[in-house]
């Protein structure tokens, strides 16, 4: 595996390294060792996946409140997703600032997403599936939401889609409060 800073700290877009011949190709996605070695958690207890039918629908901007942060290693198993990271943690050199980019069935990068980052991401193609490795279980007590078009975060979003069609925009999404409130309850 190739690893990639991004603007985020602790943050990382993760290549495969494919060992290709006549049959095709084999490559590791994640590896405790490699992950551990840049001095973040990689012990993944949970794995989820996300199937979106409609192009332009979006999943965001979610994030676990103590005590249930948790780190993600998200990458696009079918499809394309347009994926995005928001750094919430206040004592982080990239706090409040946010980084995204094309994650796809092909491109077969990953991002590792630090704990204290809120993530979302939008649909490009029909059929995209969306396959998630977690630090920690999920909690319905602990999940949160920032408003996906607060203007303080400034995410420019790559597709128009019908905010009030809730197989493109969850109900909760629609309603999830700013940033600017948000970071007011937050605990690290």
């Amino acid at each position: 595996m190739f690893f990639h800073n991004t603007p985020i700290a602790d943050a990382y877009i993760l290549e495969l390294d494919h060992r290709v011949d006549e049959r095709g190709y084999f490559a590791r996605t994640a590896c405790v060792d490699e992950i551990s070695e840049r001095g973040v958690n990689a012990s993944f207890v949970q794995q989820s996946i996300s199937w979106n039918p409609l192009k332009g629908t979006l999943r965001g901007m979610h994030f676990q409140a103590q005590p249930f942060l948790e780190d993600k290693l998200v990458r696009v198993t079918r499809g394309a997703a347009y994926d995005v990271f928001f750094d919430m943690r206040p004592h982080s050199p990239s706090f409040g600032q946010w980084f995204g980019d094309t994650l796809t069935a092909d491109n077969h990068r990953s991002f590792y997403i630090p704990r204290g980052c809120a993530h979302g991401y939008q649909i490009l193609e029909p059929n995209t599936e969306v396959f998630y490795q977690m630090t920690v279980r999920y909690q319905a007590g602990g999940a949160r939401a920032i408003a996906w078009n607060d203007p303080d975060m400034g995410i420019p979003w790559p597709l128009d889609f019908d905010s009030n069609d809730r197989r493109q925009l969850s109900a909760a999404d629609a309603k999830a409060p700013l940033w600017s409130e948000v970071r007011k309850t937050l605990v690290f």
